[in-house]
């Protein structure tokens, strides 16, 4: 989750909501990102989307089976529609969203069992960290 962290905090020096992520598969980080719709233009290029893009070229497969994502962040619907299209079994995030948040808190998306994939959560890991960067970030621009 720290390296999820030190991301995030990247994407602060370049004017992006501090949104870091990073997929792991056996011990070892396949892909790691950070928010980039301010700069690319581009409104899915979220943290998680991205790292999921990255992941799956890296693997040469779309189904990323046998990963654990870490985001400071509790994905968004979108996101988190991408997780289980994508198959990651296991999602670890820091800040809830009372906003968006689509692995528990506005929705769960992730846990539906009417579709056909369901992640494990692990929520709160940083939680402290991960919001404080947020609530700075958003005062900051205001």
């Amino acid at each position: 989750m720290q390296q999820a962290l030190e991301l995030a905090r990247k994407a602060v020096e370049i004017g992006e909501v501090p949104v870091g992520a990073i997929l792991v598969k056996d011990d070892t980080c396949i892909a790691a990102t950070h928010n980039l719709r301010e700069q690319s233009g581009n409104p899915i290029a979220h943290a998680e989307v991205l790292a999921i893009q990255e992941a799956s070229q890296t693997l040469g497969n779309w189904r990323l089976t046998d990963t654990t994502l870490y985001v400071t962040l509790e994905p968004c619907p979108m996101c988190a529609g991408a997780i289980v299209l994508s198959r990651i079994p296991k999602v670890v995030y820091g800040a809830s969203d009372p906003k968006a948040g689509s692995a528990g808190t506005l929705y769960n998306i992730v846990q539906d069992e009417r579709l056909n994939h369901q992640v494990e959560l692990v929520s709160g890991v940083c939680a402290e960290e991960s919001s404080a960067l947020l609530k700075s970030f958003f005062k900051n621009r205001r």
